[in-house]
């Protein structure tokens, strides 16, 4: 079976090439937010497939690496996806959506609780386009009261 590339998986190849990430993170109410820089490589896995692979230095002095897989599927008409990481156990799998703009791309998945491993939360990552050399992922979780609240921000420029 031979999938022909859509409209979506050119947009996917925006995210191609060497970025240098400066992350923040939200550690709790009462301590300042974390910064750590990291790096990430995007390459094409034929047409369809977005491959991401970076890391760097994690807030206890030892060093992280992720791979997020990206495509789109026209079946579902939905962007699909995976994140991997190696300080954890657990798969994300994403399904979302472009915004109208075609600007900014909502991946919605579940994992672990933070505050409870034996509990499951939803979760969002959003990609957004700022321009050709810069771009943001910002990760979030719904708050006590349903909303959603943002535990980490990361700023990509293209190397």
């Amino acid at each position: 079976m031979h999938t022909p590339a859509q409209p979506q998986h050119q947009w996917l190849k925006q995210l191609l090439g060497d970025w240098s990430i400066e992350t923040e993170c939200v550690m709790g109410p009462d301590q300042p937010p974390l910064k750590l820089k990291g790096r990430e490589s995007v390459r094409m896995l034929g047409d369809l497939w977005a491959v991401c692979e970076g890391g760097g230095p994690m807030h206890d002095g030892g060093e992280m690496s992720f791979i997020m897989t990206l495509g789109f599927d026209p079946a579902s008409g939905r962007f699909t996806g995976t994140w991997v990481g190696s300080p954890m156990a657990h798969m994300f799998v994403y399904q979302g959506a472009l915004d109208a703009a075609g600007r900014v791309l909502t991946l919605d998945t579940t994992g672990p609780s933070f505050t409870d491993p034996s509990r499951t939360e939803r979760y969002q990552d959003i990609i957004t386009i700022v321009s050709p050399t810069q771009r943001t992922l910002t990760s979030r979780t719904p708050g006590p009261d349903g909303s959603w609240v943002q535990f980490m921000h990361a700023v990509l420029t293209r190397r």
